[in-house]
């Protein structure tokens, strides 16, 4: 089946089982490694990528869903030599032992940022008609979906309010 995906700014166009997910159209069939297979359960978010601005579980979705769509991957996010600066908040603050889930991570933060910005609501929230409260707590709460085995949560959430902080986005 074709489907035609822009990925990283760039429409593909691919012939595809339409059984494939997302996540395996991205790896198998563009070679966009960075995006990786932990679970293929949506259980550790390694695989998390924006779709629309809207992060999902790329293991969970089938690439025929997504004709027409624009998907932004970590390649897309910055290169070697011009990091985005939410990647270079990850270096700075040490958000990284072994690397595997920091794709899936600053993906889903960029992803968590525009939710806040927009003004969604998390389990968090102690009032969901308020305006979301950047915070520690906040900031757990909505990448809870993205497991690092190495435990460097604390660092993730420092990088994620460098960045915050850095760019502006903090209210």
């Amino acid at each position: 089946m074709k489907v035609t995906i822009t990925v990283n700014r760039e429409p593909r166009t691919l012939d595809l089982d339409p059984r494939t997910t997302l996540l395996d159209a991205l790896r198998e069939h563009l070679r966009l490694t960075g995006s990786k297979k932990g679970c293929d359960h949506g259980q550790c978010g390694a695989c998390t990528v924006l779709v629309n601005g809207l992060r999902i579980n790329a293991c969970l979705s089938l690439a025929v869903m997504h004709d027409g769509d624009e998907v932004l991957t970590i390649e897309g996010v910055g290169t070697p030599d011009k990091l985005h600066p939410l990647q270079q908040a990850f270096l700075t603050e040490d958000a990284f032992q072994c690397g595997y889930c920091t794709p899936g991570q600053i993906c889903s933060a960029l992803g968590m940022l525009s939710e806040i910005e927009a003004g969604w609501p998390s389990q968090a929230a102690d009032d969901v008609s308020a305006r979301p409260a950047f915070s520690d707590d906040e900031i757990r709460e909505r990448m809870s979906g993205n497991i690092c085995r190495c435990s460097a949560y604390p660092q993730i959430v420092e990088a994620i309010k460098r960045y915050a902080r850095d760019e502006a986005l903090e209210p």
